[in-house]
């Protein structure tokens, strides 16, 4: 069901070459990119009209408009079932717990007498969030990007997830509801690249987003690509990724469980165990059997998924070999089922998130952690960080010198001026000063 790549023996080789053993989902960005570019161009030339007839091609339905009205989601919220109600308000309390407290404030370094440099934090002025609604719904995402964009101070937060032929071209209902529970009234219609350009441009009902954030397929991240530089995104999200590093002291029906949660996402999501114990790699295959006999969605994703390139069973020689391959992979969630987990957890460089010991399964993180589980994927751990308060914050630096303070650095701006071969740099100080370069005191 999942195939084995042996590591042992060996020195582990460095950086690329190591990563280059390592198992991956094919996710081609690029080739994508071709196909959305004139659906995005269309949305851009058509507004509101191409985003129907969008619709009807690819969701199975035409829609009268694209903007949800706010009955919708006061009827979503009102037949909300009870449970799910709590569960979704409990995560939205933990989440606007953690994210708060991300909140950043302005600094200002005095860095000489008269001179000071402030750094003030300002949110972006609207966002665009997505929430898919192909194979799974996910209402859990729209609480991950909703809550740090509200703790950040974001004023227009509107969110999109695609037409449901099932419930009369809305939105799924549970999206609706979550929409509703955090007070995001601007929800449209659309799914895929079509959402993203409907907020890279705006359209008739849509005013243009200064960002779009949110997960989705890889028609999702061909567009975040098109549009990078006319909005900001989160980053460009493939298929999810669990790795376990995992020794002796691991439970096999827990990382057996673990790796099947992510699993049945998508039959391109990547199933990871790196472990130095053949014997649990072995208590692991036999547990993956009945328990994926055991659940739902076996054929048409988990099955695919744990059999697919990107999933495998690592052998390692130590816990220490493992590191060094967990880091190389730079996964988007990571689990630590090892002895002193907290210790080796310590000691990772590269992650989306960290789910340390037994008890922190991704599940948790996926929901009710407090955490934020929009995480970058494809190996982007090692350069990039998951969706945040700071996500939707933009630093600006403020400079405030007096003349005196001016004065005593005048020469040195004029010299390194000069040094470049800009001497109107240079001239604009020396202007300041009657054309005269004050001593420096």
């Amino acid at each position: 069901m999942i195939s084995r790549i042996d590591l042992r023996g060996d020195a582990l080789p460095e950086g690329p070459a190591l990563r280059d053993l390592l198992p991956r989902a094919d996710f081609d960005v690029q080739a994508a990119l071709e196909k959305v570019r004139p659906i995005c161009e269309d949305v851009h030339h058509r507004g509101d009209a191409a985003l129907i007839d969008f619709a009807e091609r690819f969701d199975g339905v035409r829609l009268e408009s694209i903007r949800v009205p706010a009955q919708a989601l006061a009827d979503a919220l009102a037949g909300l079932d009870a449970d799910v109600r709590a569960a979704l308000e409990e995560s939205i309390r933990r989440a606007r717990l953690v994210h708060r407290a991300q909140r950043r404030t302005a600094h200002t370094t005095q860095v000489v007498p008269g001179g000071s440099v402030t750094e003030k934090w300002v949110p972006v002025e609207r966002v665009g969030l997505y929430a898919p609604g192909g194979r799974s719904v996910y209402p859990s995402s729209v609480i991950m990007n909703a809550v740090p964009a509200q703790e950040a101070g974001v004023e227009s937060i509107a969110l999109a997830s695609p037409p449901q032929a099932d419930f009369g071209g809305l939105p799924h209902p549970t999206i609706l509801a979550a929409c509703a529970l955090l007070g995001v009234d601007e929800v449209y219609a659309a799914g895929g690249a079509t959402a993203v350009a409907m907020f890279a441009y705006g359209t008739e009902s849509c005013p243009p987003a200064n960002m779009v954030t949110g997960p989705g397929n890889i028609w999702v991240a061909a567009a975040k690509r098109y549009f990078t530089g006319r909005i900001g995104i989160d980053t460009e999200a493939g298929p999810t990724e669990i790795a376990i590093l995992a020794d002796d002291t691991a439970d096999p029906a827990h990382v057996a469980a673990d790796l099947i949660s992510q699993a049945e996402h998508d039959p391109l999501a990547a199933a990871v165990l790196v472990t130095d114990s053949p014997d649990l790699a072995d208590a692991v295959e036999k547990e993956l059997e009945p328990q994926v006999a055991a659940t739902k969605h076996v054929d048409d994703r988990i099955r695919p998924a744990l059999a697919g390139r990107q999933s495998a069973i690592v052998l390692v020689d130590g816990v220490e070999e493992g590191l060094k391959v967990v880091d190389a992979y730079g996964a988007e969630h990571l689990e630590i089922q090892t002895a002193d987990a907290t210790a080796v957890a310590d000691r990772v460089r590269n992650a989306g998130a960290i789910f340390i010991g037994p008890w922190a399964p991704v599940s948790l993180g996926d929901y009710a952690a407090g955490s934020n589980h929009v995480l970058p994927t494809g190996g982007c751990a090692c350069h990039s960080s998951g969706l945040s308060v700071q996500s939707f914050l933009r630093g600006i630096h403020i400079v405030d010198y007096t003349e005196d303070a001016l004065a005593e650095v005048a020469h040195h701006v004029v010299t390194l001026a000069e040094a470049e071969d800009l001497p109107a740099h240079g001239a604009a100080v020396k202007a300041r000063f009657g054309w005269k370069v004050p001593e420096s005191k």
